[in-house]
C-alpha cells in the first residue's frame, strides 16, 4: 500500500510558472535571474499558505540550475535540480527560526556561510518564520546579512513583517505576497480534481475557496478531507455539511420573513438553524455577510465585490433590487451591535432572538421615520431648524354665538366687598363689551373660576423697597421679640448692631466682636424668613461685618485649641497627666 501524500505536498509547484496567484513576484524574480541582478538577501512576507517558502525553494533551485530554460526556469533534469528534488542538495540550507531562534543557532549558520559551494554557483540559506528570532539573534545576524560572501544568498520568510527589526528590513529586498483570489483557487482545485479523477461541482469548489480565505494550503487540506468524506464526489450540499457552513437559502428565507414582518416565521427558522448545531454568533456573522452582499449588489460599480457560489449571483441581484438601502444599512448596524455584545450576553439565544425581533419590525420603524419615501433625520447639527407653532388658547372660554346674546342669557356675578366671591358664568357673557367697568375680567378672576373651590388663589404681592426707615423698624421689632423670648444677650447685640443698605436687596450688619457675630448668625434663618415676609421679597440678604477698630477681649479658654487646653489642665492638675501615662492613653486632639 502506497503512502498517502497530501495534495499540498504532492502538487507543490516546482517552477515559477506553476505558482498560483503570485505573478507579480515570479515575474520579478525571473527577470532578476535573466539579467543577473540577484540581491544578496530577500524577505518574503505575506499571509500563511500563499507560496512564500515554495517561491524561496524554486528560486534556490533555479539559480543553481546548469541548464536554465529561455524563460529563466529550472530544467528539472540537471544534477543540481535532481539533487534538489531528492532533498540531498548541499547548496540549500533551511532553518526553522521558530525552533532555532537563539544566538548560538545563528552563529553556527554564520560559520557555514564562509565555505564556498562544492558544486553550483550559490549557497542559499532559507530562514522560515524569521520573526521568531530573538533580538540577540537578529543582532548577531546583522553584519553577515549586510555583507555576505558573493556565493551566499539569504531568503527570509515571515508572516509578521512588523515584528522584524528595521535594521534587518533595510538590508533585504522585500517581496509582499498577496492572498490568492477565489477564482485562482477554484481553477487550481479543478486542475487537481481532474488529475485525481474527482467529480467536483464548481459550487463546491467555490465554497472551499471562500472557506480557505485566500490560503491555498488550507484549500488543498479541505479538499482532501471532503474527498475522504464523500468518497470522491464533491457536491454543494455535502461540502456545506462537512464544513459546517450555513446554507445561504436560510438567510434568504430569514430576510423574506422579516420584510413581511413575520416575526413567528423568523423565530421558527432560527430555531431550526439552532437545532442543526449552529451557534448564535455564527448565524449573526453569516447574516451580516449576507446583508453586506445584498448592499454590494445595489450598485453596479461595486457588484464586482460580490463573491458567491455559482448560480447565486442572479438571486442576490434580484433580492437586492426589492430591498431598500435604508433597511440594509440599519440591519447591518443592528447585527454588528448584537455580534459585539454577544460574548457578554448571559442568555445567548435570547440575545440573538431580540435582534431578530428588531429586524422583523425594522421596516415598520423606517416607514414611520420617513415622509413621502424620504428618511427624516432625527438630529440636525448645523443650519436653521424649522419648527411648528401652535396658538395658545386663552384661559377664558370663547364668546357665545350671537343667538345667545340676542336672548340676553348673559349672567355675571360679581362679589361685593367683604363677601365670598361667587363663580361667574363667563360662557354666557355677550361678545360685545359692556360699557360697565366690570365687562373685562382679570387673570386672577379667570383662574378662580377655572380652579373653583379646590385651590386657594392669591395675588402675588409687590415687593416693598428696602429703605433705612422700614429696615430699622423691622430690626427694632425683632429685638423686642428676642427680649420676649428671654434671649437678652442676643437682644443686646441686636440693639448695638449697625445697619447699612448696600443695594435694593442687600444690607450689612456691623458688630464689634466675634461673639456678637455668633449671636446674629444663630438667628439668621428666622431673621431672614421674617424679613422676606415683611418686604415680600425672597431675594433679600445681609452680611455680618466685624468692626476692626475695636479689639475684643476674648476669654482665654476660647483662644486655646484642644491640645493647649489639655496642657493647661495638666499644669493645674498633675494627677490628670499621671493617669494618662499609667493607662497609656492616646488623646484625640
Amino acid at each position: 500500500m502506497e503512502n498517502f501524500i497530501v495534495s499540498a505536498r504532492k502538487y507543490r509547484p516546482q517552477n515559477f510558472s506553476t505558482v498560483v496567484g503570485q505573478q507579480h513576484i515570479t515575474t520579478t524574480l525571473k527577470n532578476a535571474i535573466r539579467n543577473n541582478q540577484l540581491a544578496h538577501a530577500f524577505l518574503f512576507c505575506g499571509p500563511r499558505g500563499v507560496g512564500k517558502t515554495t517561491c524561496a525553494r524554486i528560486l534556490a533551485k533555479t539559480i543553481n540550475c546548469t541548464n536554465q530554460t529561455p524563460e529563466s526556469e529550472a530544467c528539472n533534469t540537471c544534477n543540481s535540480c535532481v539533487s534538489f528534488d531528492g532533498g540531498i542538495s548541499m547548496n540549500i540550507h533551511e532553518l526553522d527560526a521558530a525552533s532555532n531562534n537563539s544566538v548560538d543557532d545563528i552563529r553556527s549558520l554564520v560559520e557555514q556561510v564562509r565555505f564556498a559551494p562544492q558544486a553550483g554557483k550559490y549557497k542559499v540559506y532559507i530562514v522560515d518564520e524569521v520573526h521568531m528570532l530573538s533580538s540577540s539573534a537578529f543582532n548577531a545576524f546583522l553584519k553577515t546579512l549586510e555583507e555576505p560572501p558573493a556565493h551566499a544568498i539569504f531568503i527570509l520568510a515571515t508572516t509578521e513583517k512588523h515584528k522584524i527589526l528595521p535594521t534587518i528590513l533595510s538590508r533585504c529586498q522585500i517581496f509582499d505576497f498577496k492572498r490568492i483570489t477565489n477564482d485562482d483557487t477554484v481553477e487550481h482545485l479543478q486542475e487537481i480534481a481532474n488529475k485525481e479523477s474527482i467529480k467536483a461541482e464548481k459550487a463546491a469548489l467555490q465554497v472551499i475557496a471562500q472557506k480557505s480565505e485566500g490560503c491555498m494550503r488550507d484549500s488543498l487540506s479541505i479538499l482532501d478531507k471532503i474527498v475522504s468524506f464523500t468518497n470522491g464526489e464533491l457536491t454543494y450540499q455535502n461540502t456545506l455539511e462537512h464544513l459546517n457552513i450555513l446554507d445561504e437559502d436560510y438567510f434568504f428565507k430569514l430576510l423574506e420573513s422579516m420584510q413581511q414582518q413575520d416575526m413567528a416565521g423568523a423565530m421558527l427558522l432560527y430555531d431550526a438553524i439552532n437545532r442543526k448545531g449552529f451557534e448564535g454568533d455564527l448565524v449573526l456573522n453569516g447574516f451580516a455577510e449576507f446583508i453586506r452582499n445584498l448592499l454590494v449588489c445595489k450598485d453596479s460599480k461595486s457588484a464586482s465585490l460580490l463573491e458567491v457560489v455559482e448560480g447565486m449571483r442572479e438571486k442576490y441581484i434580484a433580492v437586492a433590487a426589492n430591498t431598500g438601502i435604508a433597511y440594509l444599512v440599519s440591519a447591518l448596524n443592528i447585527l454588528n451591535e448584537t455580534e459585539v455584545n454577544y460574548k457578554m450576553a448571559r442568555n445567548k439565544r435570547l440575545h440573538v432572538e431580540l435582534a431578530l425581533i428588531k429586524l422583523s419590525f425594522l421596516q415598520q420603524a423606517i416607514d414611520m421615520a420617513s415622509e413621502k419615501g424620504v428618511l427624516v433625520k432625527k438630529k440636525r447639527i448645523d443650519g436653521p431648524i424649522a419648527f411648528k407653532t401652535k396658538l395658545i388658547q386663552p384661559l377664558a372660554p370663547p364668546a357665545p354665538p350671537a343667538t345667545a346674546v340676542a336672548a340676553g342669557a348673559a349672567k355675571l356675578f360679581i362679589a361685593k366687598e367683604g363677601e365670598a366671591a361667587l363663580p361667574k358664568t363667563i360662557a354666557e357673557t355677550p361678545a360685545t363689551p359692556l360699557p360697565s367697568s366690570h365687562a373685562k375680567i382679570s387673570l386672577l378672576d379667570a383662574l378662580r373660576e377655572k380652579a373653583g373651590n379646590k385651590y386657594a388663589i392669591e395675588e402675588v404681592k409687590e415687593a416693598e423697597p428696602l429703605t433705612m426707615e422700614k429696615l430699622q423698624q423691622f430690626w427694632d421689632a425683632y429685638t423686642i421679640q428676642l427680649e420676649q423670648q428671654l434671649k437678652h444677650s442676643a437682644a443686646g447685640t441686636f440693639k448695638i448692631a449697625g445697619l447699612e443698605i448696600d443695594s435694593d436687596i442687600h444690607f450689612t450688619v456691623s458688630v464689634s466682636a466675634i461673639t456678637a457675630q455668633k449671636f446674629i448668625e444663630q438667628e439668621k434663618m428666622v431673621l431672614l424668613d421674617q424679613l422676606h415676609q415683611q418686604f415680600n421679597n425672597r431675594a433679600l440678604g445681609f452680611t455680618i461685618l466685624i468692626d476692626a477698630g475695636e479689639k475684643e477681649d476674648i476669654p482665654l479658654h476660647m483662644r486655646l485649641n484642644s491640645k493647649q487646653r489639655f496642657e493647661r489642665i495638666s499644669e493645674q492638675y498633675p494627677l490628670v497627666r499621671e493617669l494618662k501615662e499609667r493607662l497609656r492613653l492616646e488623646i484625640d486632639y
